[in-house]
């Protein structure tokens, strides 16, 4: 219990020590998660990182290897069925025929579920209006712009009411005001009592989730809110660029018992008091620093710091 006296949300989703391998390449290698109801939890990567083998085992696509996975206390190994109904998913590609309405794509989704008659209609009402869509109810989704048929996909996943909902990058391809209208979404979701995961590769939107979790090379090198993981920076993050980035981090590290980390001809400084900082750094350095920036930590600086790499979409 926290110190407000509220209660822990449940947790929807655990994720223990999970393996996962394509021949003799490790694509996860000894994973935990807990996804908890109502908040929003990003799994934040660059491409290769493991975050789409890992939604891909969340969503019982395939098989679990080494490790274990329970979604609403059922596990994935050997209870998918179950698994599967307590999930939603929103794939990165388009599941939605172009040809049906938007009223006729739900409609389909829910036979799947046996979602039928009043009930059907009903439940469709609700996601129509919660997403904006009722006015749009009659239009065939191959007329829809690409935020439109983003939200058609989560009424999708959200008609049989899960406990989980999975989105695979949920923004790709959405302009601006598009994404804003996405994530209302999500958020209205999660204030619903829904446990939300989505995967991301761009930093800016991990940083609205709730919780975040990054992977590098197959595991989790970072986990909590994003205010948390900026936290662990200090006050801020200092960045030199020199010529001779070798000798610049020899002085920081010798001469001045600094710990910097190098990528390229950039060094990396994480400081509690940047700016007092700054007139040691021009001092010592003298011209082998062609500039000198602080900036607030950022969750790229989190990265760099946990992996000593740059952080590549």
């Amino acid at each position: 219990m926290s110190d407000s006296g509220q209660k822990e949300p449940p947790t929807v989703c655990n994720v223990r020590d999970l393996h996962h391998h394509y021949g003799e390449h490790a694509a996860l290698r000894g994973v935990d998660l807990d996804i908890k109801a109502g908040r929003v939890f990003a799994l934040l990567g660059p491409n290769g990182s493991g975050k789409t083998t890992l939604f891909r085992l969340l969503c019982t696509l395939l098989p679990i290897q080494q490790g274990q996975v329970r979604v609403g206390g059922f596990d994935s190994g050997s209870q998918p069925l179950r698994v599967r109904e307590q999930i939603g998913i929103v794939f990165q590609s388009p599941s939605l025929d172009m040809k049906l309405t938007v009223d006729e794509n739900i409609a389909c989704q829910g036979a799947l579920y046996g979602i039928r008659g009043a009930e059907l209609r009903e439940r469709r009402d609700v996601l129509l209006k919660q997403l904006d869509l009722v006015d749009r109810r009659d239009d065939r989704c191959q007329v829809l712009s690409g935020g439109l048929k983003r939200r058609v996909e989560l009424a999708k996943g959200m008609l049989h009411r899960p406990r989980l909902l999975l989105l695979d990058e949920p923004s790709t391809g959405l302009d601006p005001s598009a994404r804003l209208r996405l994530w209302d979404a999500i958020r209205e979701m999660a204030e619903q009592g829904i446990a939300v995961l989505l995967t991301t590769h761009l930093l800016e939107e991990a940083d609205k989730a709730d919780d975040i979790a990054i992977m590098s090379q197959g595991k989790l090198i970072a986990e909590g809110s994003p205010s948390e993981l900026r936290a662990e920076m200090g006050e801020g993050v200092i960045t030199i660029v020199a010529d001779d980035a070798e000798r610049a981090e020899s002085i920081l590290r010798d001469q001045l018992g600094l710990k910097p980390q190098r990528l390229h001809h950039q060094i990396r400084l994480k400081v509690d008091s940047p700016a007092e900082m700054v007139p040691l750094l021009v001092e010592m350095l003298g011209k082998e620093a062609q500039s000198i920036n602080i900036g607030r930590p950022s969750l790229e600086d989190v990265f760099i710091a946990k992996t000593g790499e740059a952080f590549t979409a």
